[in-house]
């Protein structure tokens, strides 16, 4: 942005301006002339000595004298006016630069405000995004505790069915060694029977025969 201090001057401003300095002086020029000639000529009417010529070159002088007065004050006059002319144009220049700076400062904050706007929507994308990640992560967190839960109790029951596999082998094994003193005191007890029924009959025999 072009601060007012660094106001450009345009060519014609500048010629313009060049060219009232060159008639300001030109006309400062013929007034002193006219001063400078009303002076000649009061000097010359007095060293004549004649009254009527010093009359009329008193009257000349005058005439002179009210002539660049004129002229001064016309110029006096002409530069207030073209000091005016300048300060409204300058102002005007000021005004089209403090517009355009507006107009600027109006567009940055639109592009500002836009870009803001696609941000915090970014943003809340963003937001919705990490909450939807936060809930499938919860998701998983709750099924994947589930599951270990899930697992200790599988792993659980299985210790529990290994123990009852193992003291039920063990109870197995005991009734397989208990099934085979049974047979052994079956076959005692056959035996005996067998000797004993064996001694009976023998002894009857005996008696029947005595």
């Amino acid at each position: 942005m072009t601060s007012p201090a660094a106001t450009p001057v345009t060519p014609v401003t500048a010629a313009a301006r060049s060219s009232r300095r060159r008639q300001r002086s030109t006309r400062l020029t013929v007034a002193v002339v006219l001063l400078v000639v009303a002076a000649v000529v009061v000097v010359a009417g007095a060293a004549s000595g004649a009254w009527l010529v010093a009359t009329l070159a008193g009257a000349a002088a005058v005439v002179l004298g009210a002539a660049a007065t004129r002229i001064t004050h016309s110029e006096l006059a002409q530069s207030r006016r073209d000091a005016n002319r300048d300060r409204a144009e300058q102002a005007q220049a000021y005004r089209r630069l403090a517009e355009d700076r507006a107009t600027e400062h109006r567009v940055r904050v639109e592009e500002l405000t836009e870009r803001i706007a696609e941000r915090e929507k970014a943003l809340e994308e963003i937001g919705e995004r990490l909450v939807s990640v936060q809930s499938g992560a919860s998701e998983t967190s709750r099924r994947l505790a589930a599951a270990t839960r899930r697992a200790d109790e599988l792993e659980r029951e299985g210790r529990d069915t290994a123990r009852a596999l193992d003291a039920a082998e063990g109870r197995a094994a005991e009734a397989i060694v208990r099934m085979a003193e049974l047979e052994q005191e079956v076959d005692v007890l056959r035996s005996e029977l067998e000797s004993v029924t064996h001694a009976w009959t023998v002894e009857q025999e005996r008696r029947r025969h005595a």
